[in-house]
């Protein structure tokens, strides 16, 4: 079992979820995308377990410094263009578990995701 989880390090909600993880003994590997990056090559296997439309952080501060325009114009291939530039509008943390995943943190949702 491989599990990977996406996001940035100095995110609160990451940093509840790798505590979750590391009190559940979990093993996981993080990617982070300011450390790490994020090129097309992994954005479209991203894709392949979540909808960019799912994807979009709309709460995110780099949200809101989106033109109205922008913002009015959010199809798929222009949310990939937006992630590539800008990561931290992509929700986080992004799990990856073998062929499955979970967006978010919510102790009670990796609790099932896990089946613990």
């Amino acid at each position: 079992m491989s599990t990977t989880i996406y996001g940035i390090k100095n995110c609160d909600t990451i940093k509840k979820a790798l505590k979750w993880l590391d009190n559940n003994n979990i093993k996981y590997r993080f990617h982070d995308y300011r450390v790490d990056g994020l090129d097309e090559q992994l954005l479209t296997q991203l894709c392949q377990f979540a909808d960019p439309q799912q994807m979009l952080n709309k709460r995110s501060t780099s949200f809101r410094a989106l033109s109205d325009e922008q913002k009015a114009t959010l199809d798929n291939e222009s949310l990939k263009v937006l992630f590539l530039e800008t990561p931290t509008l992509i929700k986080r943390p992004l799990l990856v578990k073998d062929t499955e995943s979970h967006l978010g943190f919510k102790p009670e949702q990796y609790q099932t995701f896990f089946k613990l």
